[in-house]
């Protein structure tokens, strides 16, 4: 599955101290309840191999591996394609259940996966009906996708129109995660002529972008690959743009979607939640009545992340949820729920760090690196926008029903 061509930096992985067992075989999913089903089962198995690639510049490439052999990576397909049908607004609630298991086997693989969701969601909604069994079949044969948005100004992605009708590629993209390893990437990049933001799927199997691997040297987050991608140099064809210039920003799907990272953010902090109970048991500490009271507020908190889940997917769901007059609204529920699971994961982190001390933020324990994780997953851009759209919306008179 790796589309890593191109040398590595001079610090390589390290190489794991074991093989890890065999995953059990699953079969592969055709609903939207098994596949929450098949992410239930994986977390555990995700969980247990994590730290063999909590590595800078490594990648969960056997991770990925597993949730191919389970039927996730087309999970976000219809059924007619080989998918469980994720991809309709009734299969909110089952999506962001299956990504937050994903998340709270690990971050890094959640990311990555959720970025592989998103991606064959814009491609159906946007893309033709060619495109979108061209992909469907890319997804049923393991190949991953992802977004690439993220760029700096001045040296971000342009498409030059060629006399044959193709487009030569000049720019690079920043935190693209999955970087050698996508074959797939949906990117967007700025049409000659100020004629808007194209979206289109790079085949970096055949066409790998030059990495800079030195861009990467986070916190946390390690084994995503966000790697800096040179696209400079590279052609596609008009067969890879997908849907008109500037629809990749059209609401409520732009800002919506940001209910789908949330969902994976709660999975780390459901993982933290596991990871100090069991820190605690282990060392017998469960009749602490302060250890009893943070465990309480921890699970207070961590409730109020599974009610947010069910309200942002049932206010996705609803009927006219994607209708222009109700984009506002859709847009400024996933804005206070994403705002609101980012502080609930923030209130998990001092709690836990408070439980288990100094002791447990020592590696080789998970928790370490779960804090790291979760960390840096949590710096998702415009946290005050977000909140101060929602606020907008309020005091604008509306109101919120689901």
């Amino acid at each position: 599955m790796s589309l890593d061509f191109l040398p590595r930096a001079s610090a390589e992985p390290a190489e794991p101290t074991a093989e890890p067992a065999a995953p059990p075989k699953l079969h592969a999913v055709a609903t939207p309840a098994q596949a929450e089903a098949a992410a239930i089962r994986l977390a555990p198995r995700l969980f247990a191999q994590a730290g063999e690639t909590d590595v800078v510049g490594s990648f969960p490439t056997k991770e990925f591996e597993w949730l191919h052999a389970v039927g996730l990576l087309t999970a976000a397909l219809p059924a007619m394609v080989g998918g469980a049908g994720l991809n309709t607004s009734a299969a909110t609630l089952p999506l962001l259940r299956t990504l937050q298991h994903v998340g709270r086997g690990n971050l890094a693989v959640g990311r990555v996966y959720e970025g592989h969701i998103n991606a064959l969601l814009l491609i159906q909604q946007l893309g033709s009906a060619t495109q979108v069994a061209r992909y469907a079949a890319d997804a049923r044969a393991g190949r991953l996708f992802g977004v690439w948005n993220t760029e700096i100004p001045a040296d971000g992605v342009h498409l030059e129109l060629l006399p044959t009708g193709r487009y030569r590629l000049r720019g690079a993209k920043t935190f693209a995660s999955g970087a050698g390893h996508l074959a797939r990437p949906l990117i967007t990049g700025a049409l000659p002529n100020g004629q808007g933001w194209q979206m289109f799927v790079l085949p970096a199997d055949r066409q790998p972008p030059l990495l800079d691997r030195s861009f990467w040297r986070p916190l946390g987050m390690r084994a995503t690959a966000s790697f800096r991608a040179d696209l400079t140099g590279l052609e596609i064809g008009p067969e890879d743009l997908v849907g008109a210039p500037n629809d990749y920003y059209r609401q409520p799907a732009f800002s919506g979607g940001a209910i789908r990272f949330a969902a994976v953010q709660l999975g780390g902090a459901e993982a933290v939640f596991e990871e100090t109970r069991n820190f605690l048991r282990g060392l017998g500490r469960t009749d602490d009545p302060y250890q009893r009271q943070r465990l309480g507020e921890m699970a207070i908190a961590l409730e109020s992340g599974h009610q947010w889940v069910r309200g942002a997917a049932a206010h996705a769901a609803r009927p006219g949820a994607s209708a222009p007059t109700e984009a506002e609204a859709t847009v400024a529920y996933a804005n206070m729920m994403r705002t609101a699971i980012e502080k609930i994961c923030l209130d998990m982190l001092q709690l836990a760090e408070r439980s288990v001390g100094a002791r447990g933020l020592l590696q080789p324990l998970a928790f370490e690196r779960l804090h790291r994780d979760l960390t840096h997953y949590l710096r998702q851009p415009a946290p005050d926008g977000a909140v101060a759209d929602a606020g907008r919306f309020v005091l604008e008179g509306h109101n919120f029903i689901n």
